[in-house]
């Protein structure tokens, strides 16, 4: 009997060690996970220019022809860069390489009519491949406003920017028929009080290790005005690709000074990787890097408390074209593709010049050398 017991002791203590040993191993991956020491110059030839189009939010997944596929934003030159929630479409571009050239293909998801609560404009595309289905996160809108060419930022285009809810659609590859729902699987909480009460877009999507999806989300409150309050970002979980959705009650990416930054976190891309969530950021006011407009890692182990990784920065908030020369404008809007768990392009959205005439989507190739 006492030996009995000695064997189940030893073997509580095995499990406790493989516990322990497993989170440690989990730690310490997260914590050498340090991007910014993988960056490179970026090749001109893995820019992304959709000719008569500004370009916007590139989602990057590898189908199953073994080709590249990029989900992007795209919208009239003519239209002016602030047209997006009036005018842009999403498209599907394809190449042979991760790297590029990306070519256009066709167009995704267009415009439907204002009967459908993304008739008027499909963004800020994010594609996830689970159990042989691709799915694609995105945020819509509809109005009706009477809107002049080229588009200011002001009057009614705050009726398209205030319609913004998120959709998903599904299709069996890439460059397939994409399917979508005739209503969002978020939206506005009807609590006027709600972070999210005006509006919500910018999803990133991401599947645990037990099928569950995570949803983080722009969402910006009332304040009596047509713009809205602060904008800050919020998490919602599923069982389903579909929803329900379960909204968790507070924002995240938060940091402890009161608040009083308008954003301080934008363009989440998240993933699930040996236990943890991880999500780059664009880093608005420097508060996780330092440095106002990087790109900055942060992880979370239950996906609603976030903090910065032990190597926060990601991209600077200036970039570097092969040959030194510098970027004239930051990167945004986040992608990350990997192969195997292994990290292999950064993807990200700049504009051309300061007028915004024109934006591309960029491939940043990363250093498999550097660990």
């Amino acid at each position: 009997m006492k030996k009995l017991i000695s064997l189940c002791y030893q073997f509580a203590f095995f499990l406790l060690f493989v516990s322990i040993s497993g989170f440690s191993q989990t730690s310490d991956w997260a914590d050498n996970l340090g991007l910014n020491a993988m960056v490179q110059p970026i090749p001109q030839a893995n820019k992304f220019i959709d000719p008569g189009h500004y370009v916007w939010c590139g989602s990057v997944t590898k189908g199953d022809d073994g080709k590249f596929y990029m989900l992007y934003s795209r919208w009239p030159l003519s239209d002016g860069f602030y047209s997006w929630p009036v005018t842009s479409e999403i498209a599907v571009a394809v190449s042979n390489s991760a790297a590029g050239p990306f070519t256009h293909l066709k167009v995704a998801l267009s415009a439907r009519g204002t009967k459908f609560w993304d008739g008027s404009a499909t963004h800020n595309p994010a594609v996830i491949k689970h159990k042989g289905k691709y799915y694609l996160y995105y945020m819509g809108t509809s109005s009706n406003a009477e809107i002049t060419q080229p588009v200011p930022a002001s009057g009614n285009w705050w009726h398209y920017r205030n319609s913004q809810r998120i959709g998903v659609a599904v299709a069996d590859k890439p460059d397939g028929e994409w399917k979508r729902l005739d209503h969002p699987v978020l939206s506005v909480s009807p609590d006027s009080m709600a972070y999210d009460a005006l509006m919500v877009s910018n999803p990133a999507a991401a599947f645990d290790d037990k099928g569950r999806v995570i949803l983080l989300y722009k969402q910006v409150c009332k304040n009596g005005k047509i713009n809205g309050g602060q904008v800050r970002f919020g998490v919602a979980f599923a069982d389903s690709p579909f929803g329900p959705f379960v909204k968790h009650d507070k924002p995240i990416f938060e940091v402890n000074d009161g608040g009083k930054d308008w954003m301080v976190a934008e363009d989440p891309f998240v993933w699930f990787q040996d236990g943890t969530y991880l999500a780059i950021v664009r880093d608005v006011v420097g508060k996780f890097t330092g440095d106002e407009g990087a790109w900055a890692l942060m992880v979370s182990k239950n996906g609603y408390d976030w903090q910065p990784a032990k190597h926060p920065k990601v991209v600077g908030s200036t970039f570097y074209w092969e040959g030194g020369v510098a970027s004239v404008s930051k990167l945004e809007r986040p992608c990350l593709y990997m192969e195997k768990g292994v990290p292999k392009y950064l993807y990200g959205a700049t504009r051309a010049n300061k007028e915004q005439s024109l934006s591309f989507n960029v491939a940043v190739p990363l250093n498999q050398k550097i660990k």
